[in-house]
C-alpha cells in the first residue's frame, strides 16, 4: 500500500487502501509513506496511528516512485520482499512508476494527481461549485479542476466565486496554481448532451453532477459520480463508503476504483467425469483438427481407447 505524504497527510488513504484488502482476505500488508523531516525521517504519526488501528505493523518510510519500485522488486537490505500487488494514490510520478512495474506486480488503476469535473446547469449554486473545485485543487499544483456547463452566466459566476474564495483558504497558493494551470478550465457547451459526451470522453476521477435532472446512468466514464448539490467529493474522500483511490488520466473509461476486487483473482477450476468428457470428445477432436493441432484431440481419444 502506498500512502502519499508530500504536501498533505492522508490517514484516510490508509483506511481506503487497507480495509478493502482486509475484506478480500489479504494475509500480508506492507505500507509505505514518505519520510517526514519534522519527525526525524519517520513516517507521519497520523499515518502510523491509522496503520496501528488497522493492525498493520510493516511500515516503511519511503516515498514517490522509489517506494513503488521497492515494493515491486524488493529491498533485501531492509527485509522487504517483492509484493504481489501495489495499490494507492500518489502524484503523477507515482502513477508513472506503477505503470512501469505493471506486469512485474499487479497494480490498481494509476491514481495520479487528482481530478474533479463538475457538470452544472443554470440552476446550480455557483458558490458550491466553486468551493468544490477549490477543494480538489488544494491537493497539488498538478490537480485538474474542470467545470462543464451550458450556462455562460453560471460560468462567469463560478469564475468570480473561485477568484473571491481561493486566496482565503489555507492552501490557496497551491490551489490557485492548479486552477490556473492548463489542466483546469471552464468549458462551455451547447447543451447538456454535449456536456455528457465531454465528461465520458474525459473520464474524470471525480464527477459531480449539479443538474436539475442529473441522469447519472448516462455518465459512463468516471471513477466516482457524486449526484446532486449535497454530494460533494469531500464526502467520498472520507465517509460515503466509496473508496477514494480512483483512476485518473482517462483510465476511468476502463478501470474501476480500488475495492476488495482489486485484491481478488478469479481462478478457473475444471472437473469432468468420464461420462461428461465422452459427451464432448468429438467436438474437441473436431476443433483440434480444424486448428491443425491433432495431439489435442488425441489426448482426449486416448482416454477411451481399448
Amino acid at each position: 500500500m502506498y500512502v502519499p505524504g508530500g504536501k498533505a497527510v492522508y490517514p484516510s488513504s490508509v483506511v481506503m487502501n487497507v480495509v478493502p484488502a482486509q475484506v478480500a482476505g489479504v494475509r500480508s500488508v506492507a505500507l509505505a509513506s514518505p519520510a517526514q523531516a519534522e519527525f526525524d525521517g519517520r513516517v507521519h504519526p497520523d499515518i502510523l496511528a491509522a496503520a496501528h488501528l488497522l493492525g498493520i505493523d510493516e511500515v516503511y518510510a519511503m516515498g514517490g516512485a522509489g517506494a513503488i519500485g521497492a515494493f515491486a522488486h524488493g529491498v533485501a537490505s531492509i527485509g522487504l520482499d517483492p509484493v504481489d500487488v501495489v495499490s494507492g494514490p500518489g502524484n503523477n510520478f507515482v502513477a508513472a512508476a506503477k505503470r512501469a512495474v505493471a506486469g512485474i506486480v499487479g497494480v490498481d488503476a494509476e491514481a495520479g494527481a487528482t481530478e474533479i469535473l463538475v457538470v452544472a446547469d443554470a440552476a446550480a449554486d455557483p458558490a458550491w461549485v466553486a468551493v468544490d473545485l477549490i477543494s480538489q485543487a488544494e491537493h497539488d499544483e498538478q490537480a485538474a479542476a474542470v467545470l462543464v456547463t451550458d450556462s455562460p452566466d453560471l460560468a462567469e459566476r463560478v469564475r468570480a466565486e473561485v477568484a473571491r474564495r481561493v486566496d482565503a483558504t489555507r492552501n490557496g497558493v497551491r490551489a490557485r496554481q492548479a486552477l490556473e494551470g492548463v489542466q483546469s478550465a471552464i468549458v462551455l457547451v451547447d447543451d447538456l448532451a454535449a456536456a455528457t459526451s465531454f465528461s465520458n470522453a474525459y473520464a474524470p476521477e471525480h464527477l459531480e453532477l449539479h443538474l436539475a435532472e442529473p441522469h447519472p446512468e448516462r455518465f459512463t466514464g468516471a471513477g466516482a459520480v457524486f449526484v446532486g448539490p449535497y454530494s460533494p467529493v469531500s464526502l467520498g474522500d472520507y465517509l460515503a463508503g466509496s473508496d477514494h483511490v480512483l483512476p485518473t488520466g482517462g483510465q476511468a473509461r476502463y478501470a474501476p476504483g480500488l475495492s476488495a476486487a482489486t485484491f481478488l483473482r478469479p481462478q478457473q477450476v475444471i472437473t469432468y467425469s468420464r461420462e461428461a468428457l465422452a459427451e464432448v470428445a468429438d467436438h474437441i477432436v473436431t476443433l483440434a483438427d480444424a486448428e491443425a493441432l491433432p495431439a489435442h484431440g488425441e489426448a482426449v481419444q486416448a482416454r477411451f481407447a481399448g
